[in-house]
């Protein structure tokens, strides 16, 4: 065997050094990348930690130990959220306008009802000034408040005089308003809404004519100058609260115009968020804007609990998302509740039923059996609608019986009392229900008649809508009108739902009313 030279000894030691010097390089490498791939993911997740921490640290809760003890049951499926947009000019909101001094307002309110299969939901605005019943309300001090009949909705919120508002107590209108278990609650001010719009990069709206400054304040004493085109058009932050402040100068001026807008900039938010991507990463800005401002439940008093409920709408369709408000009618200058329709909505939510009266999984009443079968077609609601109760029997009391089933049903009744002589004749014992229609009224008074069965319509000269009371109402009054308490039909009416918006309708459909 040949030995290696001292040259090539040499070489060899060399190449086993340089072998070991670019293993341990490697080595090094590897240390190092290690090293900081593993801060890279402490970073991460101190980021992450630090985010978190920071939307918690943005989320006020109220107490709910101002609920009532006597809340309505959970439904058959999906949750309740009521959303109450606050006026407060406390704090942030001061630069922003709204209601004077610090005491906590509210003039925007809906109940979202999220259906089981968490594909369809349904937003029903209650009108600010609609006539209801306040339960008992626990004050800052801790005292309970006596029950209030007639009163304002939007004066719930007011209860206790604090910058904060009292959700507890709105909510509880709104458990007793509609026999619904509200699952959560969420109150969003000034500031947060302005810095949410801004946040998703705006929001687009349409204005069905041009808007001044005196429309958006009437007390100006001027017109001043032009702060909206007619037409479509993005806002964000303080436009965008402008828009949906907006009262006057479009339509009747009215409250009920204002939630159609209300209702049309909240399906283009929703589609400006769905369009961009329901992930974390479009989520996590707008939640930090939107936590800054943001007072809720103790069930959603954190960010994590926060971001998993909105995840859960990731699915909701923007079609089957619809936007409807509660039926009403004008009584005075307030708005009544219109019944039995609104009974059939918020029957409709408690059992998850579509407003068309479907299963959430699809299925028609029609097609198959159900626990809700298709109801007979009823009379239709008298909102709107004046006239003046007589009776032309000599049965007592008939014309105030008749007239407390028409208001019952939304009708106005301007007046009440006996038939004269010459109408008794006309309507007199054996003879039919005569319904007497002034210039233009017929349609108004085919709806008076449908609540009395076999009644004969006649025009008049005469303006208004006049009831002479026949001897055959004696005796079918029973059948002549739904009772107050009478179940309500399994289906919401039509003229309801005629009147719901999609998340994807146009953005210029239906943005005034009157």
């Amino acid at each position: 065997m040949t030995r290696p030279t001292a040259a090539g000894r040499h070489v060899g030691r060399r190449a086993d050094r340089r072998t070991t010097r670019l293993k341990r390089r490697r080595r090094g490498r590897i240390r190092v990348l290690s090293v900081s791939a593993g801060v890279c993911v402490l970073l991460l997740l101190a980021g992450g930690v630090w985010f978190y921490c920071r939307l918690d640290g943005n989320i006020d809760s109220f107490d709910a130990g101002g609920l009532s003890k006597n809340r309505p049951s959970g439904g058959e499926g999906g949750r309740n959220v009521l959303v109450i947009g606050s006026d407060s000019r406390s704090g942030a909101n001061s630069a922003l306008g709204g209601g004077e001094g610090d005491v906590g307002r509210s003039d925007t309110a809906f109940l979202l009802h999220v259906y089981a299969d968490r594909r369809h939901a349904v937003a029903v605005s209650i009108p600010r000034d609609t006539l209801v019943d306040i339960p008992p309300c626990r004050l800052p001090d801790g005292r309970w408040t006596e029950p209030k009949s007639g009163a304002m909705f939007n004066s719930a919120f007011s209860v206790g005089l604090t910058a904060k508002g009292n959700p507890a107590c709105t909510q509880n209108v709104v458990e007793k308003l509609t026999g619904l278990r509200v699952d959560h609650t969420v109150v969003v001010d000034f500031a947060g809404f302005a810095t949410m719009t801004s946040a998703v990069g705006g929001v687009r709206v349409c204005l069905p004519g041009d808007v001044y400054e005196g429309d958006l304040d009437p007390h100006r004493g001027s017109r001043g100058e032009r702060i909206f085109a007619k037409g479509p058009q993005t806002v964000s932050g303080r436009k965008a609260l402008d828009y949906v402040r907006l009262r006057h100068g479009l339509g009747d001026g009215s409250d009920i115009g204002r939630i159609r807008r209300q209702q049309a900039f909240v399906a283009a938010l929703l589609k400006k968020v769905k369009g961009e991507g329901f992930d974390p990463t479009t989520l996590l800005p707008l939640a930090d804007a939107a936590t800054r401002s943001l007072t809720v439940d103790p069930g959603l008093g954190s960010a994590r609990k926060l971001l998993s409920f909105a995840m859960s709408l990731k699915d909701v369709d923007l079609h089957d998302t619809k936007f409807v408000t509660l039926p009403w009618r004008y009584q005075g200058n307030r708005v009544a509740v219109v019944q039995p329709d609104a009974d059939a909505l918020w029957d409709a939510l408690r059992h998850d039923r579509t407003l068309d009266g479907r299963e959430t999984g699809g299925r028609s009443p029609s097609t198959g059996p159900s626990r809700h079968p298709e109801p007979s077609p009823s009379p239709s609601s008298g909102a709107g609608i004046s006239v003046s109760v007589h009776n032309g029997t000599s049965v007592p009391g008939l014309a105030a019986e008749a007239a407390g089933a028409l208001r019952a049903a939304g009708f106005t009744v301007t007046g009440t009392g006996d038939a004269r002589p010459g109408e008794r004749t006309a309507a007199g014992a054996g003879r039919t229900t005569v319904v007497t229609y002034g210039p233009g009224l017929h349609d108004r008074a085919r709806t008076v008649a449908d609540r009395f069965p076999g009644a004969e319509l006649r025009s008049s000269a005469a303006p208004g809508i006049d009831v002479t009371l026949g001897a055959s109402y004696a005796s079918h009054r029973a059948q002549a009108t739904p009772s107050p308490s009478a179940p309500a039909p399994s289906s919401v009416p039509s003229r309801v739902t005629d009147e719901a918006r999609s998340a994807d309708d146009d953005i210029c459909s239906r943005l005034s009313y009157g």
